[in-house]
């Protein structure tokens, strides 16, 4: 048997962090068992699809490296093979015309409401006569299709994370809307989520379903469409929600959920794909906390995904990135770089001062957490003008370092090309020359250089400076003051 897994979003919204990991784990198990992955669009809730989310959703899934084998499929244009769905289960005598009202719904709902009852839909069309339906469609009543739930039946499956699983029909609801109301002359309307899934699954020939455990009372419901339709019901998987710090499921209220959200904070997609895993997952060694997806998938197996809900980790998430960042080369990381430099107003040629940038990143990568981190971390090597903090302007107005920096302006001309070496020789001529502390001259440098007596390591800051002639121009300003 080949394994063939899917991820199935919404294109209600943009790509969410737990849709991200939920396909992270059916990619590490398809690629695991030497499988298929399958990416299929559930956007048949066309008032609330949109395209620009189907576009996000697919080039999230591109952007965490997750390649699939087959699709996107749209369930939007496979509604004739729904319909076919609803009319065999119509003619064995498995689901039937439904004529209440929302008017009656509500009613019936306020009474269990009232009875200490758990809501769900009381079954009363299920044996309507014909005299009956007739009455109805004269009133100009449009039915919905309901699927007979025997409410004595069991339902259980050996679930692959949280073991066997059992469900009474009386606790799924009643029976279940299967076909909206229909519009036009249409025979019924639009097929609703548990019929599309089932027959998509079906038709795909999927395996094993993969996702939230937030699914677990549809998967009751949709073992008994699997039957009604003659269709192997797959394995089944429930992986445990993303929680908060504080315990509770993920939301937009803590803050970020999309992945869209992450990107623009500066995190790189090896380290969200990396973290997704371990969000609910562990490896055999739990003591290894990074890999690639490709090493992830030799490892995972559905038996060491968590039961218990994964709290999401800020600390570790930013701990995961910083590992990715510092392994990167300044080559590499100088392009990821950029962006964030540009979006903060640095002025520079992305190609003409590329080496210069290079050297920056270089500078600047071991102190990386997020990409965003970036432009902090380098404000003070932007520019050919600067401005002090306290503690910056009060060490040049000691006395001395205006003739201190006029003494390394006059050798700096002598260097067009200046390397570490030299600058290092000429903080020692200087030194030497004025009688100095060579202490007193480098924290009076670091001042006129940056403005502060903090940041990136001096003389790299300041060869890096000087490539651009901004150290005569930062140290000219004291001198001149």
């Amino acid at each position: 048997m080949t394994v063939r897994v899917r991820i199935a979003p919404s294109p209600t919204g943009n790509l969410h962090i737990g849709t991200a990991r939920t396909a992270v784990f059916n990619w590490l198990y398809a690629r695991h068992q030497g499988g298929k992955f399958i990416i299929r669009v559930e956007d048949t809730d066309i008032s609330r699809s949109r395209d620009e989310y189907t576009d996000n959703i697919l080039k999230g899934l591109e952007w965490l490296g997750l390649n699939w084998d087959e699709g996107p499929f749209f369930q939007s244009q496979r509604l004739d093979l729904y319909r076919q769905a609803v009319q065999k289960l119509l003619d064995k005598g498995l689901a039937y015309r439904c004529y209440c009202t929302p008017e009656e719904l509500e009613q019936m709902r306020e009474a269990q409401k009232a009875r200490n009852e758990a809501p769900g839909y009381d079954n009363r069309h299920r044996n309507l006569t014909p005299e009956q339906r007739e009455t109805y469609e004269t009133e100009g009543r449009k039915p919905v299709i309901r699927f007979i739930i025997d409410g004595d039946r069991q339902i259980t499956w050996n679930d692959k994370v949280r073991g066997k699983m059992a469900w009474k029909g009386s606790d799924l609801g009643g029976d279940m809307a299967i076909a909206r109301t229909p519009e036009g002359d249409e025979p019924f309307g639009q097929p609703l989520y548990n019929l599309a899934v089932v027959v998509d699954d079906i038709d795909m020939k999927i395996t094993h379903v993969i996702r939230g455990e937030d699914h677990i009372a549809n998967t009751a419901k949709q073992i008994l469409l699997y039957e009604a339709l003659g269709g192997e019901i797959p394995e089944f998987a429930h992986s445990p929600l993303i929680l908060n710090p504080e315990g509770r499921k993920l939301s937009k209220r803590d803050g970020v959920t999309s992945l869209d959200d992450f990107k623009n904070m500066g995190f790189v997609p090896e380290a969200i794909a990396n973290y997704m895993m371990l969000l609910g997952w562990t490896a055999p060694d739990s003591t290894q906390e990074i890999f690639t997806l490709e090493e992830a998938a030799k490892l995972f197996t559905l038996d060491r995904v968590n039961k218990a809900g994964a709290k999401f980790d800020w600390d570790k998430l930013d701990w995961i990135n910083s590992q990715y960042l510092h392994k990167m080369s300044p080559e590499i990381l100088v392009d990821l770089l950029i962006p964030y430099w540009q979006n903060a107003g640095y002025e520079f040629n992305p190609e003409g001062d590329r080496e210069w940038l290079i050297e920056l990143t270089g500078i600047i990568a071991p102190s990386l957490t997020r990409l965003s981190d970036a432009v902090a971390e380098s404000r003070l090597l932007f520019g050919d003008s600067i401005t002090f903090d306290e503690k910056g302007q009060a060490q040049i107005e000691q006395e001395g370092v205006k003739e201190i920096f006029a003494a390394i302006l006059t050798a700096i001309a002598n260097y067009p090309e200046m390397t570490p070496e030299d600058a290092k020789e000429i903080i020692k001529q200087v030194t030497k020359e004025k009688k100095v502390k060579k202490g007193f001259v480098m924290k009076s440098l670091r001042a006129g250089l940056t403005g502060e007596l903090q940041g990136p390591d001096l003389i790299q800051s300041w060869v890096l400076l000087h490539r651009r002639g901004w150290d005569k121009t930062r140290l000219q300003l004291t001198v001149d003051s």
